[in-house]
């Protein structure tokens, strides 16, 4: 006899590039769990990103646009109404933000624990009243995504000692799988030429040599310390130029408002947000990858850094290490001038960079978004 099909839905609201490194995640994992024929699917979608997502091919899939923003208080009915109208036998939450009142069994992904542990007014808009107001929901709801879930995925053995230690959780109820690299930068390279990508940075108005930084702007990515790193650099190696990529935005403009301070303003390029292909591009062209965070729950960027064969330079902070393994050099951001000495000895360590590249290659096998789908819809399957 065979088993009753479930009918598995999927939060996707931050599904693509509006939703950033959450995006990159909830679109790597939806677009392959929904290969699976075993079950049905209905994907959870926003406003933003609702005709994005194409499920014309898909005989076990529909979509279903949720009106309501993420952590609204609107969220939390309509999110549970459309969930029970849908009959959803397991639900999973790409991301932490819960509704309360869900109505049914439910996994959810949490990527890190930085509301927790990095609460900070320069994380937000708000007055200082709403933020610690704000902040003291998300820890609710985040306390109860963890108690409540029939399974806590961690992307990192880091982000899984976290999860346990701050919420008092049985180990074996939070399960680690790593996230991948998207296969538009793993292997675009292959199809490119020198000329190709010298013509795509300058088109960005780039100029060689230059670190590179992708990513958002959060407080806790460190991207003022980074600057700071930066211009102490420029004093030794003045030609260099610091490259940031991201979508503009609040945090982004804060940034840029900051780098006016310095001396070499000049030498700080905000490209934006940059296509997959021309990202690939700006990972072959520069120096080095440099990631200054303070923390991380797994630390995408620089693999994708790696997959194109750009040497990384990272901080020693959090997951950095066990993520990037020895295939990167490492540096402490906290102490600036040791980090701007580090930084400045590995741009110039040829022997060294080609060394890093070579691991990079390999570390960057660990890292499978068909991998991370398959142990996914393994834990979907342990459900009747």
């Amino acid at each position: 006899m065979k088993n009753k099909r479930k009918i598995i839905g999927l939060d996707a609201r931050f599904y693509g590039p509006l939703g950033k490194g959450l995006g990159r995640y909830t679109k790597e994992v939806v677009d392959r769990v929904i290969q699976d024929k075993e079950n049905d699917y209905v994907v959870f979608l926003s406003v933003e990103n609702f005709f994005d997502f194409d499920v014309s091919s898909f005989s076990n899939v529909k979509k279903v646009l949720v009106k309501a923003r993420w952590y609204s208080c609107r969220e939390q009915i309509e999110l549970p109404y459309l969930i029970w109208r849908n009959k959803i036998n397991l639900m999973h939450f790409l991301h932490f933000n819960v509704p309360v009142l869900t109505p049914t069994k439910f996994i959810v992904t949490i990527h890190d624990l930085i509301l927790t542990k990095f609460p900070t007014l320069r994380a937000t808009k708000l007055s200082p009243i709403l933020y610690w107001l704000k902040n003291f929901v998300y820890r609710f709801v985040i306390w109860l995504a963890v108690r409540r879930s029939q399974v806590v995925i961690a992307v990192s053995q880091f982000t899984k000692e976290d999860i346990e230690n701050q919420f008092k959780v049985p180990s074996d109820k939070v399960k680690m799988i790593y996230e991948g690299v998207a296969d538009s930068l793993k292997y675009f390279g292959k199809n490119s030429t020198k000329d190709d990508d010298k013509k795509i940075i300058l088109g960005y108005n780039i100029h060689k040599p230059y670190l590179l930084y992708v990513g958002n702007a959060y407080p806790h990515k460190n991207l003022e310390g980074l600057i700071r790193i930066f211009s102490k650099l420029t004093s030794k190696k003045p030609d260099l130029s610091l490259v940031l990529v991201g979508k503009s935005d609040y945090f982004y403009s804060r940034v840029q408002a900051y780098a006016q301070k310095f001396k070499h303003q000049d030498k700080i390029i905000f490209p934006g947000y940059v296509t997959d292909s021309d990202l690939a591009a700006l990972f072959r062209q520069a120096e080095s990858y440099v990631f200054a965070s303070l923390y991380e729950g797994f630390g995408l960027p620089p693999l994708e850094a790696m997959a194109q064969e750009c040497p990384v330079v990272s901080s020693d902070k959090a997951c950095m290490s066990e993520v990037l393994g020895e295939a990167a050099s490492y540096f402490n951001p906290e102490d600036e001038e040791d980090s701007s000495e580090r930084i400045f000895n590995f741009i110039n360590n040829s022997e060294e960079k080609k060394i890093l590249v070579q691991k990079g290659k390999e570390q960057v096998k660990q890292y499978s978004w068909d991998k991370c789908a398959k142990e996914i819809l393994k834990i979907y399957n342990t459900f009747k």
